[in-house]
């Protein structure tokens, strides 16, 4: 499930991505697809760190470029100035106590002119969660935050890039959310929201017409991530 929107941005062939807070490496594969790209994904969880090097080995096969990845923390990055072509921070912000250290060391490490994308939770639909669960983000490295989208925005304009696009994410997600919540985020036993879990899964794979529409008409209302595209100046 890809919450950046790589049709957006202009990857050019041989690009150096950055992915931090890779997570299990859903948009580093995406960004391994682009002709001769050089990924690196950073994240803190080892055995997330451990699943994305097992799939960009499988996918590193074809030849198409090249890949590492690496635990290291978004507010300490160990990589030179200006060195990446490309900068994705999805769903990470929300977890780091000192984000504006995080988003200082995201604009250090872009090159100038270049893109970062970030993505948060949108303030309405996440409010509905914590409403609904102290257990959904008291639990440790869980979200620790709320943006609203003029907070965020002011805190990447006010590191020294520049907005160009906005766009709302998954608003089938946010219901599921909410039911899960609901009946205990980590409850893996309810019939209704394992229901939903496997509607969720096959319209990931399945990418119906019909589904494609109400994600449509649902993201401008309770699209779950809110995603920014910038440019360093």
């Amino acid at each position: 499930m890809l919450t950046v929107d790589f049709h957006r941005l202009n990857v050019a062939p041989g690009s150096k991505i950055l992915d931090a807070g890779c997570g299990t490496g859903r948009h580093l594969f995406e960004a391994f697809r682009f002709e001769g790209a050089q990924v690196v994904g950073v994240d803190l969880n080892w055995e997330d760190l451990r699943k994305a090097r097992y799939t960009l080995y499988t996918m590193g096969e074809s030849g198409r470029g090249s890949w590492a990845v690496s635990r290291a923390d978004a507010t300490k990055l160990p990589f030179k100035d200006a060195c990446f072509d490309l900068v994705i921070c999805s769903e990470v912000l929300e977890h780091v106590p000192d984000n504006r250290a995080a988003v200082a060391e995201l604009v250090r490490v872009l090159k100038p002119g270049k893109d970062l994308v970030v993505s948060v939770p949108r303030y309405l639909p996440e409010r509905i969660c914590w409403a609904l669960s102290e257990e959904y983000h008291n639990e440790p490295g869980g979200h620790i935050r709320i943006y609203r989208k003029k907070e965020i925005r002011g805190l990447l304009e006010g590191a020294g890039l520049r907005c160009w696009g906005i766009h709302y994410k998954h608003g089938l997600h946010a219901p599921y959310w909410w039911l899960k919540c609901l009946v205990g985020h980590k409850n893996e036993t309810n019939g209704f929201v394992n229901l939903y879990k496997k509607f969720l899964e096959w319209d990931i794979i399945e990418h119906p017409a019909l589904t494609r529409g109400l994600e449509w008409v649902l993201n401008p209302l309770i699209a779950k991530s809110t995603v920014f595209y910038l440019r360093k100046g």
